[in-house]
C-alpha cells in the first residue's frame, strides 16, 4: 500500500476536519480521489481512522506530491509527529446519514436515529456540507417537541458532564438578540454572595457585539480547565468562564459552526442548543430568559409563550428544574454595547455609583430574585429583595472582586477605543424605536468584539425627547475603516426612530 507523509498545514478549518492531496500524487490519479470526497487517515498503528474532507493543492510549498497535508484539527486529531508515514482511503458515507435524508423528506426521527446522528457529527464524519443539510432538513421541515427532547440527550450524551456533587446548582440563559444585556456578570455574584453554587460557562461573541465571556475576560481570565474551575467553585461558590475548553456538548459547537454563516435559528435547535449546554454543565435549576420585542428573537408574546412551553417540555423530561421569564425586549439594555463598554455599566451597577444603567440593574435583579427563590429557605416572592439587599450592601461587588481574582484578574484599561464619532437625531421629537439588530450590527463594524474597546454608547433610550442634532450615540473604533464602516451603516439607518410621540 502506498503511504504518504504527513504534513501538518497552519489553517485552522474551524470544526472541520480538512486534508490537502497535490495534484500530482500518483494516488490522486489511481485511486480516483476528487475534491471534497472524504477520506479516511490511517497511522499503521491500529489506531481507529480519522476521517477528513479532502481538497486539492497545485503548490508543492504547500504540500508536495509525496505529503498529505492536514489541518491543524486534522493533525490534533490523528496525534502523530510530522513526516510520519500514514495511508489514505476512500471514507464511507456515515451510517446515519438515511436518517438526515429521511428528515429532509420531512420524517419524524427517532431517538436512535438523533444519537446515531450527533455521534457520527462529534467523530468528524460529516462534512459541513452535509451538516447543513441536516440542519436545513430540521429547520425547514420542523421538529416536534419529542424530537428537539431527543437532539438534547444525544448532545448530551455525546460530549463530557461536570458533576459538582451538590443537589442544587443553579444557571441562567437568555435566548439572545439584545444587544448591551450582560446581566450574567450582575446575577452570579449576587447569587453566590447570598451562598447558591452557580458555575457559570458562557460563550464568546459569533453574531453579537459581545458574549459574557468576551466581556469577563476584560477583567479576568475566562479560558480555565475544569480542574481549575472545581477549585474555585469550592472557595467561592461560582465562576463566570468561557466554556469552550470543557468538551460540553460538543456537537452543539459543531451545528453553531455551519449556523450561523446560513443565518439558521431554528426554535428546535435553539432549544436543544441551550438546554444541552446546561445540562452537561451539571445544573440542576436553570432560568430562561426570553427577551420580546419587534426587532428582538421573539416578536410577540404567543411566540414566546409557545416557546416557553417547549423549553418547560424538554426540562421536564430532563431532570432539569426550569422557570422561564418574558421580558422585555424592545431595545439594548444598559448603555454600553462592546466588551469594554458593557464592563464599564456592570461596574457602576455593582459599585452603585448614582450614573449606573437602572434598566440594567433593575433586569439584574429580577432575574437573580427569581433564581434565589430556587433556594427552599427563600420564601416565594422574596428574592428580588434579598437580591437588591445583596447588591446595594455591597456584599455582591465584593463577591465579584473575589471572582476575579480566583479567575486571575486583568489590569486592563477600561476606556472605550480612540477614535470616536457621535451619531446624531435628525429631527425633535421622542425615540419611539431602536432596531436591536441594526445596533448590534453597528457595533460590529466598529471592531466589536474583536477590539475589546469598540462599539457604542446609547445617550437616549426609548421614550427619551431628543432635538436636531443631539447625539443619540457615540461610536467607537480602534481603526479609521472600521469607524468609517461603522459611520456609513449608521447614515444609512442609525437603528433609531424619532416620533412625535412615544
Amino acid at each position: 500500500m502506498t503511504t504518504l507523509k504527513i504534513r501538518p498545514v497552519a489553517i485552522d478549518t474551524y470544526k472541520e476536519n480538512v486534508a490537502y492531496l497535490h495534484r500530482d500524487c500518483p494516488l490522486y490519479h489511481s485511486e480516483g480521489f476528487q475534491a471534497l470526497n472524504k477520506i479516511e487517515v490511517r497511522d499503521g498503528k491500529g489506531k481507529p481512522p480519522v476521517v477528513a474532507v479532502l481538497n486539492i493543492v497545485d503548490d508543492a510549498t504547500i504540500v508536495s506530491p509525496e505529503e498529505l497535508g492536514l489541518s491543524e484539527q486534522t493533525f490534533d486529531q490523528l496525534g502523530v509527529e510530522a513526516g510520519c508515514p500514514v495511508s489514505i482511503d476512500h471514507a464511507a458515507p456515515p451510517s446515519s446519514i438515511s436518517a438526515v435524508h429521511a428528515k429532509i423528506g420531512g420524517e419524524i426521527l427517532g431517538r436512535e436515529d438523533y444519537l446515531r446522528i450527533c455521534e457520527d457529527i462529534v467523530n468528524n464524519r460529516y462534512s459541513k456540507i452535509e451538516i447543513a443539510a441536516f440542519l436545513v432538513g430540521c429547520a425547514e421541515s420542523g421538529m416536534e417537541r419529542e424530537e428537539m427532547l431527543y437532539l438534547t440527550e444525544a448532545m448530551v450524551a455525546t460530549g463530557d458532564r461536570l458533576d459538582w456533587g451538590e443537589p442544587l446548582v443553579v444557571d441562567k440563559h437568555c435566548i439572545g438578540g439584545i444587544p448591551g444585556n450582560r446581566t450574567t456578570m450582575l446575577v452570579v455574584p449576587i447569587v453566590t454572595a447570598h451562598g447558591m453554587l452557580m458555575p457559570k460557562t458562557s460563550s464568546r461573541a459569533i453574531t453579537s457585539p459581545a458574549g459574557t465571556a468576551d466581556t469577563m475576560e476584560v477583567l479576568a481570565r475566562v479560558d480555565l480547565e475544569p480542574a481549575q474551575l472545581k477549585e474555585i467553585v469550592k472557595h467561592h461558590r461560582g465562576f463566570i468562564a468561557w466554556g469552550g475548553t470543557a468538551n460540553l456538548s460538543p456537537v452543539d459547537d459543531i451545528l453553531i459552526s455551519v449556523e450561523r454563516p446560513l443565518a439558521l435559528d431554528s426554535r428546535g435547535q435553539m432549544i436543544a442548543s441551550i438546554l444541552s449546554k446546561k445540562i452537561a454543565a451539571g445544573s440542576t435549576h436553570l432560568l430562561i430568559d426570553i427577551p420580546v420585542g419587534p426587532t428582538a428573537k421573539v416578536r410577540s408574546q404567543a411566540d414566546a409563550m409557545k416557546l416557553r412551553k417547549l423549553f418547560e417540555y424538554v426540562g421536564d423530561r430532563s431532570q432539569l428544574e426550569l422557570e422561564v421569564v418574558i421580558t422585555d425586549g424592545r431595545q439594548p439594555i444598559g448603555n454600553g454595547v462592546g466588551p469594554i463598554l458593557e464592563t464599564v455599566d456592570v461596574l457602576k451597577v455593582l459599585k452603585n455609583e448614582p450614573d449606573a444603567p437602572m434598566d440594567l440593574k433593575q433586569k439584574a435583579l429580577q432575574l437573580a430574585g427569581r433564581i434565589l427563590e430556587f433556594d427552599p429557605d427563600v420564601r416565594g416572592g422574596d428574592g428580588y429583595r434579598l437580591a437588591r439587599d445583596l447588591l446595594e450592601s455591597g456584599r455582591a461587588w465584593s463577591q465579584m472582586q473575589a471572582i476575579i481574582e480566583a479567575q486571575g484578574r486583568r489590569e486592563a484599561s477600561l476606556q472605550p477605543a480612540r477614535l470616536s464619532h457621535e451619531i446624531p437625531a435628525p429631527d425633535d421629537g421622542i425615540v419611539t424605536g431602536i432596531d436591536n439588530l441594526q445596533i448590534a450590527r453597528i457595533a460590529r463594524l466598529a471592531g466589536a468584539p474583536l477590539e475589546k474597546g469598540a462599539g457604542l454608547y446609547l445617550h437616549k433610550k426609548l421614550g427619551d425627547r431628543v432635538t436636531a442634532g443631539e447625539a443619540l450615540y457615540t461610536l467607537y473604533a480602534e481603526y479609521p475603516a472600521d469607524l468609517q464602516f461603522a459611520r456609513h451603516a449608521a447614515g444609512q439607518n442609525s437603528g433609531y426612530l424619532v416620533g412625535a410621540r412615544a
